[in-house]
């Protein structure tokens, strides 16, 4: 791990550790992590004016018209990446998009974030996020033939990714990136690899560096990982449960000693902000066809708008309170998946918890019975209501929602939802192997 704060600790350090190149990386409305290498001659005058690049041909930037960008890296993100090798590292810095008057780029999915955490700080709150994501091993990126058959917690020798994990989680740790544990998840040949929670903004860069680590590490074993949602018909998919709350310096804001559930009246609100305008950032927080096959009953993925502290049903759980354990008080998350922009999901998450809060929404009671087993009728007298079934749905209720238009910015909002409704359209009109299937032999 190395530890830099200003453009002097950068080149100092690519100097000592003698440094190939020096990759930029930056992310794409949809999540994509586009990156270019720059030799360490470039670096100096790169943080200081930024290095341009064509913006149009990037998803979601801008029209050819308009195409000039400059990517200006940030000097704290600065690190050798572990997977390359070592006689010659190579690092990474992640960067901020600007425009070349030298104004930020709207369409920069890292300036949404920061335009919130801006937001929340003028409130006096820091936003911690603690996400656990998950995601398959497979032989190969054309087919899904599993590593093992193992389930929940199974260990060596069912367990046969017990060193993909851990080469993965010594290069996170190398990296600066904390990781708290790693297991065996329900699926066979799924797992998690779960990270310290950390602020907003540097837990959406730490993700976006787990996902490119996971899959590298993978590559150089021979085998695939994916954090596609749902890859396999009949077996639970991969999600993105996170944890979340605000901090008042070292005070955790969520807490409430004198409360029955331990919960402050501001967590409540932040509650209810979240439930009720989860459906309309779902499109967001589930933003492919196939994270709709993941949100469907029976496979552990909340389907229902509702909050619990026992039950994992629920869309949004409170962990269990410890005493002592104050700074611990949180929220869980639970609808949205791996796949997912973090820097737009993270943004409208907290415009939907601070909503509530500005506003006072009231939180209705908790459910604690199993929703899955409830009929319609008693989901309705419980006021429970459902998250979008498809991505179709889920652009629909985007398209209407000012908090996520605001939270976005026009750009990003109509980008999104351009891109979206292109992949729903292009998959409403493909023929599946289902089809075939089920309709040659008999129509």
């Amino acid at each position: 791990m190395i530890t830099c704060w200003t453009p002097q600790d950068v080149l100092k350090a690519v100097k000592e550790k003698d440094v190939s190149f020096i990759q930029f990386w930056f992310t794409d409305v949809l999540g994509m992590q586009k990156i270019f290498s720059i030799s360490p001659s470039e670096l100096e005058e790169g943080m200081a004016e930024g290095m341009g690049f064509d913006g149009s041909s990037i998803e979601g930037f801008c029209r050819i018209e308009e195409s000039d960008m400059l990517a200006i890296p940030d000097p704290t993100t600065f690190q050798l990446i572990p997977w390359r090798p070592s006689d010659r590292p190579v690092a990474r810095m992640i960067c901020d998009i600007y425009n070349p008057d030298g104004t930020p780029y709207a369409g920069d999915p890292r300036y949404v974030l920061k335009r919130m955490l801006d937001k929340v700080k003028d409130k006096g709150y820091t936003f911690n996020v603690g996400p656990e994501l998950e995601f398959f091993y497979f032989a190969g990126e054309k087919s899904t033939e599993y590593l093992d058959r193992g389930g929940y917690f199974d260990g060596l020798p069912v367990d046969r990714a017990t060193d993909l994990r851990r080469q993965t989680i010594f290069a996170l740790q190398d990296m600066g990136i904390r990781v708290e544990y790693s297991h065996h998840e329900v699926a066979p040949s799924q797992h998690e690899i779960d990270l310290r929670f950390d602020e907003a903004l540097t837990m959406a860069d730490k993700v976006m560096t787990y996902r490119t680590a996971v899959k590298e590490i993978a590559r150089q074993n021979g085998v695939y990982a994916t954090f596609m949602p749902k890859p396999v018909f009949g077996e639970n998919g991969s999600g993105m449960h996170t944890h979340q709350s605000l901090f008042q310096e070292s005070n955790n804001a969520f807490f409430d000693g004198n409360d029955k559930y331990h919960l402050s009246a501001l967590c409540k609100h932040y509650i209810a902000g979240l439930m009720k305008h989860a459906p309309e950032i779902t499109a967001i927080c589930n933003q492919w066809v196939n994270s709709y096959k993941r949100l469907v009953p029976g496979y552990e993925a909340p389907v229902y708008v509702s909050w619990a502290r026992r039950n994992r049903s629920a869309m949004i759980r409170v962990p269990m309170y410890k005493p002592g354990k104050e700074k611990a008080t949180r929220i869980e998350f639970r609808s949205p998946d791996p796949a997912c922009n973090p820097y737009l999901a993270f943004a409208v998450m907290l415009a939907a918890g601070l909503a509530g809060i500005e506003k006072k929404y009231k939180l209705p009671d908790p459910v604690e019975e199993d929703i899955y087993e409830m009929d319609e009728k008693a989901r309705l007298r419980a006021g429970i209501v459902s998250l979008p079934g498809s991505l179709h749905e889920a652009i629909h209720l985007i398209e209407s929602s000012s908090l996520v238009k605001e939270t976005l910015g026009e750009h990003i909002f109509e980008k999104f939802i351009e891109n979206k409704k292109l992949e729903w359209d292009r998959f409403r009109t493909h023929v599946s192997k289902f089809e075939i299937d089920r309709y040659l032999p008999m129509l």
